[in-house]
């Protein structure tokens, strides 16, 4: 919704959101770790899930609008004004527009889930216990410093790729149509 308002709308304002969102893009979340891990102490999120989406969410914000805005530029403002003249509301308009996007959309969960799926960062210092331990954090448990089980590393990896790729199969031609979409503007 936020790529929405600042393609679709001229505000006072606006560059400044865009640029702050760019900044978002360049620098990196893991420099307020500590910030991140005082905050989550102290309302209560360490070793919770939340506290993971939290920190993916707002790592992904910034290029998810980034890369939503360029696409949603890209759809014909005649048709928006259609819409308009129509009597559609605003967030009717937004509906109309999803569905156009969808290939940037599965250019953005590759971005994502891609860099989540194999992090160890911030699993590994917000929610270490066996309980939330995501599956790249599981795998690290077979090494240790006197015994190393490769074998069951690697299944755990193994086990570890396949909805990655499962999902990249079955979302492989927006993808496809998202980055040469991308690339042809």
């Amino acid at each position: 919704m936020a790529a929405f308002a600042l393609s679709e709308y001229r505000f006072r304002g606006n560059r400044w959101i865009g640029l702050y969102l760019a900044l978002g893009i360049m620098i990196p979340i893991r420099l307020g770790t500590v910030s991140l891990l005082q905050l989550f102490v102290r309302i209560g999120l360490v070793n919770n899930l939340l506290a993971l989406i939290l920190v993916y969410t707002a790592q992904a914000l910034p290029i998810t609008v980034f890369i939503l805005g360029a696409f949603m530029r890209e759809v014909p403002g005649e048709l928006k004004d259609a819409a308009r003249v129509d009597g559609a509301s605003e967030y009717r308009i937004y509906r109309l527009v999803v569905p156009l996007v969808r290939p940037a959309l599965s250019v953005i969960a590759t971005f994502t889930i891609i860099p989540i799926w194999n992090d160890l960062w911030w699993p590994i210092i917000l929610a270490p216990s066996r309980e939330t331990s995501t599956i790249t954090l599981g795998a690290q448990q077979f090494l240790g410093q006197f015994v190393s089980d490769f074998n069951a590393v690697l299944a755990a990896l193994t086990l570890a790729m396949i909805p990655v790729l499962a999902l990249y199969f079955v979302f492989s031609r927006q993808l496809i149509r998202g980055v040469l979409g991308g690339a042809i503007k």
